[in-house]
């Protein structure tokens, strides 16, 4: 069974929108799919208006969040989106969003990059503004020759346009989602680029906090790479979870659909989610 539960749309930093990326899904053979994009719903809510062709759908969410000095993304599955504190959390999460692309804004003037902010809001449109959208309108002025070098230079982790956010605490946000009647999912754990000891740290407090499952495909991992996590998922008692964390058709990412059979003999979050 191919089922994907981490997509993004144009409601966040996905270049489809949501019936596109349903119409992707069902070329792609995609039996459940999750619209998770960053802090909103609205992807999620936009397709209730569609024929799902046959596709179960699940309402998601990716939150951001903080743990141990780095900003941590949850996945929330099968949440309910009309829960009060999920509604309060995205809405306290869409205004942090705001503050920080005014000051993400700031320090690109600072670097040439005057206009960074309109610019951004534009590609953004309704959607969640992200640093994805300030390295998309820097290639398209000629600041960049690529996103990834947009990244590389101005917007990656420890550089100038990496703007510090005071997200909500792990366990603040497990607990939302929990009591929005949805499960927890540590999002793509390697890309936080800790040490195994910090990861497993992680792990823990996740746990502890009320997460259920760990992502143990995202993208393109290796086979070392996903045995690895299977075996931590399993070290910690947590489900695990698969997705393609699709943004948009591109050379080295992945495209829509994870086969389940890759959890192996590790209990799946589908099992509880569908």
């Amino acid at each position: 069974m191919l089922i994907d539960f981490h997509t993004h749309t144009t409601a966040s930093d996905g270049a489809l929108s949501p019936s596109q990326l349903l119409l992707r899904a069902v070329d792609r053979g995609v039996e459940a799919l999750a619209l998770t994009d960053h802090d909103t719903l609205s992807g999620w809510r936009a397709t209730q208006s569609l024929q799902s062709n046959g596709i179960t759908l699940v309402c998601g969410v990716e939150l951001s969040c903080q743990w141990g000095g780095a900003t941590i993304h949850v996945v929330g599955l099968n949440v309910n989106a009309n829960a009060d504190p999920l509604i309060d959390m995205i809405d306290h999460l869409q205004r942090l969003r705001g503050d920080r692309a005014v000051k993400i804004a700031a320090k690109l003037e600072q670097l040439g990059a005057a206009g960074a902010l309109v610019g951004a809001q534009a590609l953004a449109g309704d959607g969640a503004i992200c640093r994805p959208h300030f390295a998309h309108w820097l290639v398209a002025e000629g600041h960049m020759p690529s996103v990834s070098r947009a990244f590389d230079k101005w917007l990656g982790n420890g550089k100038p346009g990496d703007i510090k956010t005071l997200w909500p605490k792990l366990a603040e946000t497990i607990a939302v989602i929990v009591a929005a009647g949805g499960v927890p999912v540590l999002a793509h754990p390697l890309k936080y680029r800790f040490t195994r000891t910090k990861l497993r740290a992680l792990c823990d407090a996740f746990s502890d906090a009320g997460g259920l499952a760990i992502e143990v495909v995202n993208g393109r991992q290796s086979d070392t790479e996903i045995a690895a996590l299977k075996r931590l998922a399993k070290d910690k008692n947590l489900m695990v979870s698969v997705g393609s964390d699709f943004h948009r058709e591109w050379a080295y990412g992945a495209d829509l659909g994870v086969d389940v059979s890759v959890a192996g003999g590790v209990s799946g979050v589908w099992e509880m989610v569908l």
